[in-house]
């Protein structure tokens, strides 16, 4: 006898066994916009630095942080069922990375890049579909208004903001590359586009034989100033003004570009390799680091999503690929390129002249 019935469907464990499928992870994501403005909101709340310390109740949070009685309960349970709060005899309190991390008083604050997303990104994505079908940025820029960057650095308030936002996103990274690369050798470097100029604190921090310098346009001198002064190391940090695509870079033994070349378009990316090259001595590095599309482009969904947000944000941006990123460098004239993992999404190719 035969395992099928007389109309061919299969009998009950007669056939092979077939995965169950879960509609939760299509949910999950669907709808994690829910958790994601969710958790904005906290950051833009500051509720965990408040928390910092002092675990609260919920009529104490409540009033502190001004919220409505209707609202204040869900909220801070949507927190806890999050992961970024605990609750303890209905005492708040954060959860550890959310106390290591979203505490505006502590060195390794990284809600910058959340405030950010929260004033400007969570909007513009609301026009993916958008940016999908024409190409076009969705952005300040969207109607022939005043391109990003300038209208950035046209406002010191989003300026900071935007520069905060950058070393928030990027601290991980930076302090990787402060322990990975072999400075011991090295005497000067500059971090072209630097921003608050994170990446040049942290290699500063832990190489006190450096001198270091930060490139990028005028506005942001007194954000980079201030950084290195309260990080201890303004001493041997100089900030050099300037505009990388009209401008020489600075001469350094190494140059750094760190959420640059993902901004621009090929020939653009193109452009900034050939005038590293040219600032670079023999012998001379350029360590170039993202969240770079890993050279499968599966698994790496952040550095995937960050090309989408190049999409939404610039005119021609993308994200690419370590091996992508090797290829220009060669082809600029770099005698060698290697790649190399950092943490979380993040990679760094590391160029020779």
């Amino acid at each position: 006898m035969n395992a099928t019935t007389a109309s061919g469907s299969a009998r009950p464990g007669s056939g092979p066994d077939v995965p169950e499928v879960s509609p939760e992870p299509i949910l999950r994501v669907g709808t994690g916009f829910w958790a994601s403005k969710t958790l904005l909101s906290a950051v833009e709340l500051e509720l965990f630095t408040h928390l910092a310390g002092h675990p609260q109740d919920l009529e104490t949070l409540r009033a502190r942080l001004g919220l409505h009685p209707r609202s204040a309960r869900d909220f801070l349970d949507a927190l806890v069922a999050l992961g970024f709060l605990e609750r303890t005899d209905g005492v708040y309190r954060n959860a550890p990375h959310a106390d290591a991390f979203l505490d505006k008083r502590k060195p390794s604050y990284i809600g910058g890049i959340l405030e950010l997303a929260n004033a400007r990104l969570y909007g513009f994505w609301g026009n993916l579909t958008e940016a999908l079908r024409t190409g076009e940025q969705q952005n300040e820029g969207k109607h022939g208004g005043t391109p990003l960057f300038q209208e950035l650095y046209a406002d010191p308030d989003r300026l900071k903001l935007f520069a905060a936002g950058m070393t928030g996103g990027s601290r991980g990274a930076n302090v990787e590359i402060a322990k990975r690369f072999p400075w011991a050798d090295v005497t000067t470097f500059a971090d072209i586009g630097t921003a608050q100029g994170d990446t040049a604190v942290q290699i500063a921090l832990a190489h006190p034989h450096l001198t270091g310098y930060g490139f990028d346009l005028p506005p942001l001198a007194p954000v980079f100033e201030e950084y290195a002064h309260q990080s201890q190391v303004g001493e041997r940090l100089t900030f050099v003004p300037g505009d990388f695509f009209t401008d020489a870079l600075p001469t350094a033994d190494v140059l750094v570009m760190g959420h640059i070349l993902h901004d621009w378009d090929l020939e653009e990316k193109r452009a900034l390799l050939a005038k590293a090259y040219d600032a670079l001595p023999d012998g001379g590095s350029l360590i170039v680091y993202e969240t770079m599309i890993d050279d499968d482009r599966s698994s790496n969904a952040f550095g995937l999503l960050m090309s989408l947000n190049m999409l939404i944000e610039t005119p021609g941006g993308f994200d690419f690929t370590p091996s992508e990123c090797m290829e220009w460098m060669r082809d600029a004239g770099f005698r060698s390129a290697r790649a190399e993992h950092l943490t979380g999404p993040y990679s760094m190719v590391v160029a020779v002249k």
